[in-house]
């Protein structure tokens, strides 16, 4: 019967631990080590104790590598350039125990430590005694190459690992950027479309309020309906300002007392604008214009101002087309620049930008589009529903 990983013996599962897999090794190495170094000697194993010795110093440092890798790395190197001098080049299994403590070396250490492991087989390669050595020149080059190779996988390994992690720390910042300009682009709207809410709300409970005692003849029971609506306006603005009041304190320290802008100060903006851009910026104007809903002109008028700031960001000295076309029961407002087209990706995280106009677009019903221009530039479009207000 077969064994579920979780029911092997203790020790088995000990042995296979991460923890004790550099002592597993280093054992396996050791006795092939010793193997290889009895065959080579047929007909008197171990009869000369050196060869032994060093079979087992060259791959008992696999043990240190977890710990001391640069100890490790050391030793096995050291006995792999004096085993030749005594008679008795490295076994493969010194060539395997050379090759994983330098890779290791590589991956975990600066790139100076790792280098000055190969320079001691370079200058072995290079000396006039390596020729007369156990294994002459050859040996001296597979052990550079060895080292040299083992070091440059390392180090490979580890510039792969720190460009994920640093992908993977750029794009948690990209996001967290992105998520807190969204809150407080979010903040910002839902601050303006409060201060509007707040004014028909109170229109609603001053009316009310107005019809009850204006109406002549007006039956007691209309009176209490009319009393409760203004009851009722009142208790919804005094509950909604009590819910936005922090939010207003945190986005707007100093919260400014002006009414918030609309279409009517579209010319301002657009003054503004060209004397900031160097570009031309023309207002077109198409339909007959109405008075329209204090937040579908909030909402037009930031689109618009985010526009222009885009613009001035990425197309400086782009000429600019605003146009506003007032249809029966939608408003269609384009803002077009001849400049060299999107911008990038990245460009659109430092600042409120398309995100933000499209939410604004998406609070009052309507849908914005962004995109290459039919005739080159950057075209945002959006549509938003009218209703006209009443005298």
């Amino acid at each position: 019967m077969q064994l579920n990983p979780d029911e092997r013996p203790a020790g088995r599962r000990r042995m296979l631990a991460p923890a004790y897999q550099p002592y597993l090794a280093a054992a396996v190495l050791g006795c092939a080590a010793l193997a290889e170094i009895a065959v080579r000697e047929t007909g008197q194993p171990l009869t000369r104790p050196l060869g032994a010795l060093l079979a087992v110093a060259v791959t008992a440092p696999v043990a240190l590598v977890r710990t001391l890798p640069v100890a490790a790395a050391a030793l096995v190197s050291a006995v792999c350039l004096l085993g030749p001098l005594t008679g008795y080049p490295p076994p493969v299994a010194g060539l395997v125990a050379l090759a994983v403590t330098c890779h290791v070396v590589g991956r975990d250490r600066p790139a100076r430590t790792a280098a000055l492991l190969v320079l001691p087989f370079a200058a072995y390669a290079v000396l006039p005694q390596t020729a007369a050595a156990s294994g002459g020149r050859s040996l001296a080059v597979v052990l550079l190459a060895v080292a040299a190779v083992a070091v440059a996988t390392g180090a490979a390994r580890r510039a792969r690992a720190d460009a994920v992690r640093r992908e993977v720390a750029d794009r948690a910042i990209a996001d967290t950027l992105t998520e807190h300009v969204a809150r407080g682009e979010r903040a910002r709207i839902a601050r303006e479309l409060h201060d509007v809410v707040a004014h028909h709300i109170s229109m609603i409970a001053v009316q009310a309020e107005s019809a009850r005692l204006t109406t002549p003849g007006l039956p007691d029971e209309g009176a209490r309906r009319l009393t409760a609506i203004g009851d009722t306006a009142r208790t919804a603005l005094t509950e909604m300002r009590r819910l936005l009041g922090v939010l207003r304190e945190d986005a707007d320290p100093e919260p400014t007392r002006r009414p918030q802008p609309g279409l009517h100060q579209l010319n301002d903006l657009l003054d503004e604008a060209r004397e900031l851009h160097p570009g031309s910026t023309r207002l077109i104007v198409r339909g007959a214009v109405t008075a329209l809903d204090p937040g579908i002109e909030l909402v037009a008028y930031r689109i618009v101002q985010e526009a222009l700031t885009n613009v001035r960001r990425h197309a400086r000295g782009a000429a600019v087309d605003v146009e506003l076309h007032y249809r029966h029961d939608t408003l269609l407002l384009r803002i077009r620049d001849n400049g060299p087209g999107p911008p990038p990706p990245a460009a659109d995280a430092g600042g409120h930008g398309l995100t933000g106009m499209r939410e604004r677009a998406a609070t009052v019903g309507g849908r914005l589009t962004a995109g290459p221009a039919p005739t080159g530039g950057f075209l945002i479009e959006a549509v938003l529903p009218t209703r006209e207000t009443e005298a």
